[in-house]
C-alpha cells in the first residue's frame, strides 16, 4: 500500500488483547498509512478513540504499559451489598470512567479532528448503534467509548442522549459493515477476538474467567458469520496471534503490541501496494491443500452443511474433498474447528519443483 491510500479501519474488541491495536497504528504509521476514518469497538474503542483525538501513538504505548488491573476494575461491593440481584453490574464504573476521559478528554463526535464511529448497542431496543455518524455526532466520545466496553453484568450499560448503551460486541464485535456508513473505501479489520482454541478448566475459574468464555465464543461465531458471505469491498483481516491470551491479561501489553505490530505488516506484504489491483472479498486469500483425515472422520456431515462447494459426503458417510487445492480466504479457517473430531487440515499450496 502506498502512503495516500485511501482506507478504512476497523479495530475490533476482544479486552485487554484490544492493546494490540496500538501495535496495528504503529505499523501504519510507518508505512505513511493514514486511515480515513476509524470504527472502533469495546477495547477497539477506546484505542480508536486516543487516535481520533490526536494521542501520539508514543503516549497511547505509554499509556498502556502503565494500566493496572485497579485502574479497570474494582468490584461494586456496595451496590451488590446493597441491591443484590439488581445490582447494574459486578464492577464499578468509575475507574473506567477515569480512565477514558484521561485519554479522550471531554469532546463530542463532531469536534474531532479525525473521524471517528464508536459501536454500542441500545440495551433496550437490540439495536445497533454507531456513535459519530450523522445525526449521532453530539455525544461525548467518552460516554460512546464507555457503553463499547461495558460487557452486559460487567461494567453498567451508560446512557447517553436519552439511549441506554452496552458494548456494541453484542450484535458485531468486529464491525467492518459500520465501515460502509463512511465510504466505500477498502477496509483493514483488525479482529483480536481470537480464531478458536481449546481451553481448559475455565469451569473452575470463577464468574468472570467463564463469561468472558462464554463472550469469546460468542464473539469469534459472530465475526465468522458477518463476514462469511462479504459482498462490499475489499477486507483486510489481520488476526494477530492473541487467541491464547486471557481476556483480562494486564500482564502482556508489551506482547500484544508488538503481536499487532507483527501481524499487520505480515497481512501487507502479501497484498499489492495498490489498492486498486485487490481482489473483491476477504483478503489475504492463499492456494490451500484441504484434506479429510478418513480414520477420524465420524460422518456428522457438518462441513458439507457449511461448506457444500468444498465438502461432501461419500457414499460410506465419510467426508471428501471436492477438490484438494481451494482458494482460502481467512474466513476458511473456521472450516478446521467446525469439524469435531478435528479431522480436517489446511496446508498452503508448494507447487512441486
Amino acid at each position: 500500500m502506498a502512503p495516500g491510500t485511501q482506507f478504512n479501519l476497523v479495530l475490533g474488541g476482544g479486552g485487554l488483547k484490544g492493546l494490540a491495536h496500538i501495535g496495528v497504528l504503529d505499523a501504519l504509521e510507518e508505512r505513511g498509512l493514514v486511515p480515513s476514518g476509524i470504527v472502533g469497538c469495546s477495547m477497539g474503542a477506546l484505542i480508536a478513540a486516543a487516535w481520533a483525538t490526536g494521542m501520539s501513538l508514543t503516549e497511547m504505548e505509554d499509556r498502556a504499559l502503565a494500566v493496572t488491573r485497579k485502574d479497570v476494575f474494582r468490584i461494586a461491593h456496595l451496590d451488590m451489598a446493597m441491591k443484590r440481584m439488581l445490582s447494574p453490574a459486578i464492577y464499578r464504573r468509575e475507574p473506567l470512567d477515569n480512565l477514558i476521559s484521561g485519554i479522550v478528554g471531554n469532546p463530542i463526535f463532531r469536534d474531532l479532528p479525525r473521524r471517528l464511529v464508536v459501536n454500542t448497542v441500545d440495551l433496550n431496543t437490540g439495536q445497533q448503534v454507531l456513535w459519530g455518524l450523522p445525526g449521532l455526532d453530539e455525544a461525548r466520545v467518552a460516554d460512546a467509548v464507555f457503553a463499547s466496553c461495558a460487557l452486559p453484568g460487567i461494567l453498567p450499560p451508560r446512557q447517553i442522549l436519552g439511549r441506554v448503551c452496552v458494548d456494541g460486541a453484542v450484535i458485531e464485535n468486529l464491525p467492518v459493515r459500520a465501515a460502509l456508513a463512511l465510504s466505500p473505501a477498502p477496509i483493514i479489520a483488525v479482529d483480536v477476538g481470537g480464531a478458536r482454541v481449546e481451553r481448559s478448566g475455565v469451569e473452575r475459574k470463577g464468574f468472570v474467567s467463564t463469561y468472558s468464555r462464554g463472550l469469546e465464543i460468542v464473539m469469534q461465531t459472530l465475526a465468522g458469520e458477518d463476514l462469511r458471505d462479504w459482498d462490499g469491498p475489499p477486507v483486510i483481516l489481520v488476526r494477530p496471534r492473541v487467541e491464547r491470551v486471557s481476556m483480562f491479561a494486564f500482564n502482556r501489553t508489551p506482547f500484544l503490541i508488538t503481536e499487532g505490530y507483527r501481524a499487520l505488516n505480515e497481512v501487507l506484504d502479501l497484498l499489492p501496494t495498490d489498492f486498486a489491483e485487490l481482489p473483491a472479498g476477504i483478503l489475504p486469500q492463499r492456494e490451500m491443500v484441504v484434506r479429510v483425515e478418513r480414520k477420524r472422520c465420524v460422518g456428522c456431515g457438518a462441513c458439507a452443511a457449511r461448506a457444500p462447494d468444498i465438502f461432501t459426503m461419500g457414499v460410506d458417510r465419510i467426508a471428501v474433498v471436492r477438490a484438494e487445492r481451494q482458494w482460502w480466504s481467512p474466513m476458511g479457517d473456521y472450516l478446521l474447528t467446525a469439524c469435531p473430531t478435528r479431522a480436517i487440515t489446511a496446508e498452503p499450496y508448494s507447487p512441486p519443483r
